[in-house]
């Protein structure tokens, strides 16, 4: 591992935007807490859908910011590329959707069109308080084994058929909302690659530091560690 961790949060910036100012407050939250030196940078999408493989390769952690964002193509394809790269990657907010449409792009599940991703069932240009009940094993020892109250402006439904599909060979469930709708999920077969509808970043508090953010960090300043030990 380097000296100083190397975190890109990929999202178009926007200094109006609270969630962008939230992401960099969670991450700073997160580092005082595991005592890490890192570095952030920001890429714009666009920027990121130009960067080769390598380039995804040389960073020790991926976060992908809430949107909007400028070109929704490019996100799918960043999204492919990141999952490539094997390096953590944490995607927050409307970004999820993007996420579960390049699985069914993957695995060819909607030959014919149908749907299986609900409209966004938030109310607009608001946050909607989400309960996150963790059913994973994993998701309950970081959450202590209790709900929490998280802010999202993303609220979508996986229909029947493809959950179950999904469940089988592609994601993990690892938290669910009140809804009873995966809030948290997480790809089989990869090191750490965590989608969550809800916005962690905007409940991280100097204090309190997010679990899901500070995870993602500390697997981030071990991945060097977990790859040498997985070749060897």
């Amino acid at each position: 591992m380097a000296d100083r961790l190397k975190i890109a949060i990929i999202g178009d910036f926007n200094f109006t935007y609270n969630s962008h100012h939230a992401t960099n407050l969670a991450i700073e939250h997160s580092k005082n807490l595991l005592d890490l030196e890192l570095n952030t940078y920001w890429l714009r999408v666009h920027e990121a859908a130009s960067m080769k493989q390598s380039q995804f390769n040389s960073y020790d952690g991926l976060f992908v910011a809430p949107g909007p964002f400028e070109n929704v193509f490019f996100l799918s394809g960043v999204l492919d590329a990141a999952i490539q790269s094997s390096v953590p990657l944490l995607i927050t907010g409307d970004a999820y959707k993007i996420f579960i449409e390049l699985l069914i792009a993957q695995n060819n599940l909607s030959a014919s069109n149908e749907k299986l991703i609900s409209d966004n069932l938030s109310p607009c240009d608001s946050f909607e308080r989400i309960e996150v009940v963790p059913v994973s094993k994993e998701l309950g020892k970081m959450y202590n084994g209790i709900t929490r109250l998280e802010l999202s402006s993303s609220r979508f439904s996986l229909y029947p058929q493809l959950l179950n599909f999904l469940k089988k060979d592609v994601l993990d469930i690892e938290g669910i909302n009140q809804f009873d709708d995966p809030e948290i999920v997480s790809l089989k077969n990869h090191c750490f690659c965590i989608a969550s509808m809800s916005l962690p970043q905007i409940c991280s508090t100097r204090e309190m530091p997010h679990p899901l953010i500070s995870s993602f960090l500390n697997i981030a300043s071990q991945i060097d560690s977990l790859k040498k030990e997985k070749a060897g």
